[in-house]
Formats: structure tokens, sequence, C-alpha cells
């Protein structure tokens, strides 16, 4: 069955999930692979200092082996002083200067930096919010793209997929557009580029799984790992289940 939406033509979801199960092993199978719904009230209770520190987390793990700042995560906490943004946003030029010589982080100048200008940038939203979870768990995943684009306009390098894993691992309601997941939404009729970078595509992501939500009932990271899965290369549903964390 095709839904008509606009100048293209897009599959029901109940054909993309009914692949998914397919290649994984039937219903229940697919159901251990999918994340629980995520809980607005314990992304709203998240503290700032844990915002600004998967921030931090996802800038340093772009174009950079994950394993790595998995593994100097701990000098991470220390260096930063525990991510707490009101300390850390005051720091004298000094602080920063030292950090680049810090054998415990990552030595990226500009990533360092952008720890500096995303406390503030959390202590803002902080302040005008009550926390910036709370801003989190208010903003409606019907519109992840605009969320995306105050991260990218008032953060510091969190466009693109670094914003949206961030919000993925702080346990917000939304979409990734991985490659398997773009790959899924062009093969269900829906005319974006390979690549989703332009404002253009994204809103017609946001469209689509706006449609999709509205016609299942699940949530936004159910919909894009149930994607994820029901296309590209077919890892075995045991294989995935030891991987699973926030990435497509």
């Amino acid at each position: 069955m095709r839904r008509s939406k606009g100048p293209y033509t897009v599959i029901a979801f109940k054909t993309v999930r009914a692949r998914a199960e397919k290649r994984k092993g039937g219903p229940k199978a697919l159901a251990r692979l999918l994340p629980a719904k995520p809980d607005p009230k314990a992304l709203g209770n998240l503290g700032d200092d844990r915002i600004l520190a998967e921030m931090t987390r996802r800038v340093f793990s772009a174009g950079f082996a994950w394993s790595v700042i998995e593994t100097k995560w701990p000098g991470f906490e220390k260096a930063f002083l525990g991510f707490k943004p009101g300390p850390l946003s005051l720091k004298p030029d000094e602080f920063w200067d030292d950090l680049m010589k810090d054998t415990r982080i990552v030595r990226n100048g500009a990533k360092i930096m952008s720890v500096r200008a995303n406390a503030s940038f959390v202590r803002d939203i902080a302040r005008e919010h009550g926390s910036f979870g709370k801003f989190l768990a208010n903003w409606p995943s019907s519109d992840e793209a605009g969320l995306l684009e105050l991260l990218a306009k008032r953060g510091s390098r969190l466009g693109g997929n670094t914003g949206q894993m961030m919000l993925r691992f702080l346990g917000w309601d939304g979409f990734v557009t991985s490659r398997d997941v773009v790959l899924c939404l062009r093969d269900a009729g829906l005319d974006i580029a390979e690549t989703v970078t332009s404002k253009r595509d994204l809103a017609k992501v946001q469209a689509q799984f706006n449609a999709w939500a509205e016609e299942t009932g699940l949530s936004y990271v159910q919909l894009s790992r149930i994607c994820a899965l029901s296309i590209g290369e077919n890892y075995a549903a045991e294989k995935l289940e030891s991987m699973m964390g926030g990435d497509e």
C-alpha cells in the first residue's frame, strides 16, 4: 500500500515493519531489538552537568574512534571539572589554554573550545527554562528539525549527526538520519538525497516520521530503529542485541 504525500508517494509503515520482522526472525525478535519508549520525566530530571557531558562526548566522538573517547572519559570528567556549566563558563583563558596540553583528554583545540561555548549555551537555556533537561523534555518530537536548527545556531559543533546522536543518547525521542535510515526512507519513496544535509530534505524526513508516528503510535526512536533494521547490512538479531546502543 502506498500513500500519497504531496509530489511523491511513500509506503505505509506496516510494509517497512513487515520487512524488518522478516529480516530479523519475526515480530518477537524485532521487538527485542527496539529501544524502550523515551521517558520525558527522566529527561527533565537530568542535571545540566550531564547534558554538557553528553554534548562533549558526542562532539569529541564525531570523526574519531568512539572507543578512544570512552577509554579516556574518566579523564574528561576530571579535566572539565565534572562539566558544571556555571563554573566552566567563567573559567579564564588560561584554564582552556592548559587543557590544550592535558593528556587526560583528546587535545583537539576546536573541540576543547566548543566545551567552553556549550557551557554558556547550557547555562543560558537553563536560565530560560529551569534546566536544559526540562527544555528538551518540553520540545515536541514532531519538530526535531527545529530543535536541530537551534542546537546548530546556539550551540557549538552540535549540527548534523552530532546533534541527533546527542539527543538520542540523552533519551530524547527523535530519529537519526543514519545511512540505513535514509536508505529506508528513499526506498519507501521519499524524495531526498542520499545524505540528508539540506533544510528541505530534513523537513521531508520530519514530515514522514510525523506521518508514521501518527499511523503507528510508535515512538520516533522505535520508528527510526525499525527503518534501519529493515534494510542494508542484515546482521543477525543476536549480534545486534549485543551491540544495542544509541546508533542505528
